[in-house]
């Protein structure tokens, strides 16, 4: 099965992710363009793109040498998320931390927020147990809790934090989790990048240019995985759980590629380090 392309506004979000958060925070919509020309989007799906961001409320326009554009303070700390999920969860949970459960009941006649929740927790990296009923390992507590308030569903869930003690476990998180569907995710990207990885460990000076254009697609594909995959302790995971190979994987690029494409946006946009932030994924 094929990788869809990445979408543009998915692109335009790692580069700000990754590299335009710890670089000031702004950049030009010129530069964006260039950058973005480099990734095979021309200017008019670009601007197309930015347009949208707005509209969503992801980016806000602001004018210095020329017109450019910075996240939105709402967004910052969707950001910060993602650098916790990028980068906190590639272990597997411990057992003996124990789970959250998320219980939601919702009126009838609010029942739209049902497919919200749902999709929400989905995202979260929730499993379902049954009907209102959605498990996690217990460190998803905190980005569940923020997640609901910040989209004002907190009122719907109850959260709550305990162990599961029963011999079933094992058997019973592959029908709360769709593991075949989260394996797939991790192949494609294994047979994506894996190849790369290879041939960079072999060679690993690399061009800033070229680091650039294989760092942002990469990124923008892995960052969806540790959403879709909690994380589960490795007890409960099958023997062959592909997320190990894929995590080499990306571990491995991102140590080789990271810096360097970092680097090129910093030459292209002529930005500075931000102080007070470290570099990493997403800063």
């Amino acid at each position: 099965m094929a990788e869809t392309p990445a979408r543009p506004s998915s692109l335009i979000n790692t580069v700000y992710g990754a590299f335009v958060r710890g670089l000031g925070g702004w950049i030009s919509i010129a530069d964006l363009i260039v950058l973005m020309g480099e990734l095979g989007v021309d200017a008019p799906a670009v601007r197309s793109a930015i347009s949208r961001l707005k509209k969503r409320g992801t980016l806000t326009q602001e004018r210095r040498d020329g017109t450019g554009y910075r996240l939105s303070p709402a967004m910052e700390s969707i950001f910060d998320e993602g650098d916790r999920r990028i980068f906190g969860n590639l272990e597997p949970a411990r057992l003996e931390d124990g789970w959250v459960l998320a219980i939601f009941s919702v009126p009838e006649s609010e029942r739209a927020h049902r497919h919200q929740l749902r999709s929400r927790l989905t995202w979260l990296g929730f499993g379902n147990v049954s009907p209102g009923v959605w498990i996690a390992p217990a460190r998803l507590l905190e980005d569940a809790r923020r997640t609901l308030v910040r989209v004002e569903l907190a009122d719907y869930v109850h959260l709550f934090t305990g162990d599961a003690a029963f011999a079933q476990l094992g058997s019973a998180v592959g029908d709360w989790w769709d593991f075949e569907a989260i394996e797939e995710q991790y192949a494609l990207f294994t047979d994506e990048y894996g190849p790369a990885a290879a041939e960079l460990v072999r060679r690993p000076v690399v061009d800033t240019v070229d680091a650039f254009r294989t760092y942002v697609p990469m990124l923008t594909q892995w960052r969806r995985l540790p959403y879709l995959d909690p994380g589960l302790p490795a007890e409960l995971l099958p023997a062959d759980w592909n997320a190990v190979e894929a995590r080499k994987v990306f571990l491995s690029l991102h140590s080789l590629l990271a810096e360097g494409a970092r680097g090129h946006v910093r030459e292209v946009a002529g930005l500075a380090s931000s102080t007070g932030r470290a570099d990493g994924v997403f800063g």
